[in-house]
């Protein structure tokens, strides 16, 4: 059993990604700090102020969007705080996983705990509370236009704060939220002007499924430098293209770091090189050059990586930032458009194309792999008797089929803006949408080279009288006591595939290599 994680403390000045992923992924506690309380305080005294005045302002005593004409009296102003809730929280479709609405809640509290709000210290530490406790709201698929923020999703959160609607406790099963709250200690909450909209208004949950993605796809990429690797040596390709003042020619980091991984997989090889010669009585076949889809390994990852560096540097700028309207700022409460989710959509975008490029890449090696026209001496479909059994034939339409569909999620949802509220929010961003493509993108990429390395595995050990790298060794004794079965004649294929996507999922691919190369970039 795994030790809780140590608490994050939120302050007034934003969070890290690590603290993110440790309270989604890891259920790490929540603790406000003093100066994250003291600012909350303040900034509510701005917002009582104003809302004891008799000049109408936007989000206090007003509507909410194309109804933000209307003057709001005090004593309904209660209730139009709880009915932005309840009206917002008008999501459909499947839920969304527990991962992201703990990242979504906690960012939503992040910007809470910026002062930049209005809202009151006791709403934020209810909040900090349902996160503690293990209280997850039911959010789900379809509702938000990644603009006025991820509205319905974050509805859905706050519909749970008040003690309606339903959650998913701790034990994973569903409930309705007044029971969770009461049976964790916990006192539903009556919000007060300002405060339903300041838990609705936010780029959360776009933000958490980017912060996610960024971890993920940055195991995937070490993953696919590991692959190709694997893949050229099976192949009896050259490692020479890999030499680090080719890519110093052309000084693109994440291209450089691929070829270096792709060398340090490498070293020692007893396959690479005989693309010249020929082995084992097959007559030299000399290549001047190996595929595309070999050679420029390096430069499509390594686009991917760089990629995923400007990913990480909106993420940080986001995770700095207090994303609310209205906003609490210099004693005052000003409207604003930074709701819009267009910096976080874009990028989520991006990584879709890169995830799509680099399972394509993967699915050609693997193609080339399986072809005996291509594959230099390789049995047709590295099946055992090739006619009587037919090998990994159907392993790469399998595979082709998660890339098609990769093609289809790289499609921008960011260029597809649709206009709502009466045309007071006639731009939106789609991030949330963007988002859940991503997550689809990177789950299929997993797969794809999964069975990359499954093929690329097989192909080396059929190649009887050459020593595979060290690293190669390692990464072949591990996925064989992972119970990914070597060589031989045709069996049920779907189990061992799921079996090599468990083992590139939990890390184990790059842990095989490391155990012998060192840390990989």
């Amino acid at each position: 059993m795994h030790p809780r994680p140590a608490p994050v403390v939120l302050g007034p000045a934003g969070t890290t990604a690590d603290d993110v992923l440790a309270v989604a992924r890891r259920g790490a506690p929540v603790e406000l700090s003093v100066r994250a309380l003291d600012a909350l305080a303040a900034a509510r005294r701005v917002v009582d102020d104003l809302a004891a005045k008799p000049d109408p302002v936007y989000g206090v005593s007003t509507g909410f969007g194309a109804l933000a004409v209307r003057h709001i009296s005090p004593d309904l102003r209660v209730q139009l705080q709880r009915n932005i809730v309840r009206s917002h929280a008008a999501g459909m479709g499947p839920r969304v996983e527990r991962e992201v609405v703990r990242a979504l809640m906690f960012l939503r509290l992040k910007t809470l705990a910026s002062g930049h709000t209005g809202v009151r210290p006791e709403v934020a530490q209810a909040m900090a509370g349902m996160l503690n406790a293990g209280i997850t709201p039911l959010v789900h698929e379809y509702g938000s236009l990644g603009c006025s923020g991820d509205l319905a999703p974050l509805s859905h959160c706050a519909l749970a704060l008040m003690g309606e609607g339903d959650a998913e406790g701790p034990d994973g099963t569903v409930h309705p939220a007044a029971d969770l709250l009461a049976a964790h200690g916990l006192a539903p909450v009556t919000l007060r002007e300002k405060e339903g909209l300041a838990l609705l208004n936010g780029t959360d949950g776009m933000l958490g499924m980017l912060l996610m993605a960024c971890a993920d796809l940055a195991a995937l990429l070490t993953a696919a430098d590991v692959t190709a690797a694997l893949t050229l040596e099976a192949l009896l390709g050259t490692d020479r293209v890999l030499a680090p003042e080719l890519h110093a020619v052309r000084p693109h980091p994440g291209q450089a770091a691929s070829a270096a991984n792709m060398l340090k997989v490498l070293d020692g090889s007893g396959l690479t090189g005989h693309h010249q010669t020929g082995h084992d009585g097959l007559p030299a076949a000399p290549r001047v050059q190996d595929a595309y889809s070999v050679r420029c390994a390096p430069q499509v990852a390594g686009a991917g990586r760089d990629t995923l560096a400007h990913a990480r540097t909106v993420a940080e700028r986001e995770l700095a930032a207090a994303v609310d309207n209205p906003v609490v700022i210099d004693g005052r409460v000003e409207s604003n458009g930074n709701f819009h989710g267009a910096p976080v959509a874009y990028v989520l975008d991006f990584l879709a194309v890169a995830a799509a490029d680099l399972g394509s890449i993967a699915e050609r090696r693997t193609d080339r792999l399986l072809d005996k026209n291509r594959s230099h001496g390789l049995p047709a479909f590295l099946a055992g008797d090739p006619g009587v059994d037919s090998g990994l034939m159907i392993a790469q339409y399998t595979q082709a089929a998660l890339v098609g569909e990769l093609k289809r999620l790289a499609v921008p949802a960011s260029a597809d803006s649709i206009p709502s509220s009466a045309m007071q929010e006639d731009h939106v961003s789609m991030g949330w949408s963007a988002a859940r493509k991503l997550r689809t993108a990177i789950d299929h990429l997993t797969k794809v080279l999964a069975v990359e390395m499954y093929a690329a595995t097989r192909a080396v050990e059929l190649r009887a009288g050459l020593t595979p790298a060290p690293a190669t060794q390692a990464v072949l004794r591990a996925v064989r006591d992972a119970g990914v079965a070597g060589p031989g004649d045709d069996r049920f294929l779907s189990p061992d595939l799921a079996a090599a996507e468990g083992f590139v999922r939990s890390g184990r691919l790059v842990a095989a290599v490391e155990s012998v190369t060192g840390p990989l970039s």
